[in-house]
């Protein structure tokens, strides 16, 4: 039980630290021309659920070919 709690907690921080970037990432965003704008805020659209997934992908692949 104890467990399962800690890893929510860690599940909710990493969240919470993943949105936290992207907010930040568009805050710079808005420090960039016009013309490269709208690229800079698609590059943050990536859910977190969708970062996660990718992350997963990349750490399973350097396991197997490590």
């Amino acid at each position: 039980m104890v467990l399962m709690v800690m890893s929510s907690v860690t599940g909710c921080s990493n969240k919470v630290m993943y949105d936290n970037l992207r907010l930040n990432q568009r805050q710079k965003c808005a420090e960039e021309p016009r013309s490269t704008y709208v690229e800079c805020i698609e590059r943050t659209n990536k859910s977190y659920e969708e970062y996660e997934r990718e992350r997963k992908e990349i750490i399973k692949d350097a396991e197997t070919d490590g």
